[in-house]
Parts: structure tokens; sequence; C-alpha cells
């Protein structure tokens, strides 16, 4: 059995402290998956990602609703 589904069957890829797991999806030639998560820690999707990496090629994204991300491009813009 591959060591990655050997922890998930064995519940280690429940998030941890401060990471609150949305959904997680897996494709069905079983070549890779997705999760989404929220936090406000950093350092705690940081972790969770890394106590993968050795098994798991790891790829974060960070995004923001609309209603952050107006703001921010009307000021970068000039709009």
């Amino acid at each position: 059995m591959p060591e990655a589904v050997a922890r998930f069957l064995d519940g280690k890829a429940q998030p941890t402290a401060g990471i609150t797991l949305l959904g997680r999806w897996h494709k069905a030639d079983g070549s890779g998956g997705f999760s989404l998560s929220e936090s406000d820690d950093p350092a705690a999707l940081f972790a969770f990602s890394a106590a993968w990496a050795d098994v798991l090629e790891v790829h974060s994204s960070l995004v923001i609703e609309d209603a952050e991300a107006g703001p921010v491009l009307a000021k970068t813009f000039k709009k």
C-alpha cells in the first residue's frame, strides 16, 4: 500500500489545529486530488503541507474573495 494511502486510512489526513478543512476531492484515476482549507495561520497550513511533502507533491494557492480583491485592484491600477 502506498504510504500516502496508509496515512490517509490511518486518519492522519485530518487538519491540525488552526485549519478548517472545507472539502477534499480525489481524482477518479488515483493520480491526485484537491483540498480546500481555511486558516488565519499560514504557518499551520505550511506545517500541515510539509508533513505530506515526503509522499505527495503539494501546491498551495492563497486566495481572497472579491470584496477584498476589489479595493486592492482599484488602488493598484488607480481606478
